[in-house]
């Protein structure tokens, strides 16, 4: 039993939300455990980060390499158009896609300027517009705060006067009327807010899933920051997203707990 607390609250999230991605639901007692759950691009690419920085590896490559060994995960259109490509080059994106893989990087680093600048390495490979590049750099620095003990409103104040994001606005407020969107602007700072708004870990995953729209990586992006804001997890809730991930995913986990837990 191992006390997971960095970067399997991405993968938590991502799990979790799957089955909720294209069937939203708005209730905050949804089924947590769903037998349908998997892994999706979220965890895919976020293990790609974390191997790239454990390792050193290229991002681009690795991303390419990873994604191409995992295909069918839920790709959007353009990515998956990157990943066919044999000299892959970033398309302007400002997709969530940056946001929902980056977060090894507010693990590893310790400063804020050393997050920013490997958080929008991560970023430019494909999500090379302004917008994509914020939502990484966003996301990770809201893990670095989080995990370097903050408080909420600290986090809160240092996103809204660094990124302009709006976060004036709660959870439970905007579920009614809340929609699909994969767009940095769009996702980033619901995944952000649904962190905020919450008591413990559970409580955040549930409030970024019951929000709908884009499930799993909302998820992804508040159970990282939630994983490390709480720095605990419940065991049912890691050993159930463990038992779908192949053995060299844990591997990675393992190994990145080792090394930044």
């Amino acid at each position: 039993m191992k006390n997971y607390k960095t970067i399997i609250g991405a993968v938590i999230g991502d799990v979790i939300g799957m089955p909720y991605e294209f069937n939203n639901t708005k209730d905050y007692n949804f089924e947590m455990f769903l037998p349908s759950a998997t892994f999706t691009d979220d965890t895919v690419l976020t293990i790609a980060i974390a191997d790239c920085i454990l390792h050193d590896k290229d991002f681009a490559k690795t991303v390419w390499e990873y994604g191409n060994k995992y295909p069918h995960r839920g790709y959007g259109g353009n990515f998956s158009r990157w990943l066919k490509s044999h000299n892959p080059q970033p398309y302007n994106s400002y997709g969530n896609g940056s946001a929902m893989r980056v977060s090894p990087v507010g693990f590893a680093y310790d400063d804020i300027d050393t997050v920013m600048q490997v958080a929008e390495q991560t970023a430019i490979i494909s999500h090379n517009h302004p917008e994509g590049i914020k939502g990484a750099q966003a996301t990770a620095t809201a893990i670095l705060l989080a995990r370097q003990g903050n408080s909420k409103e600290k986090i809160k104040k240092f996103i809204e006067t660094t990124f302009n994001y709006k976060l004036d606005f709660t959870i439970d407020a905007i579920r009614p009327f809340y929609r699909f969107d994969v767009t940095c602007q769009g996702s980033v700072p619901v995944a952000i807010v649904a962190f905020l708004d919450s008591k413990n870990f559970e409580d955040a995953i549930r409030l970024a899933i019951s929000v709908g729209g884009d499930s799993d990586t909302i998820g992804a992006i508040t159970g990282a920051i939630a994983s490390a804001f709480y720095k605990e997890i419940p065991q049912e809730i890691i050993d159930f997203t463990l038992s779908k991930l192949p053995a060299e995913f844990i591997e990675i986990l393992d190994e990145f707990e080792e090394k930044y837990g």
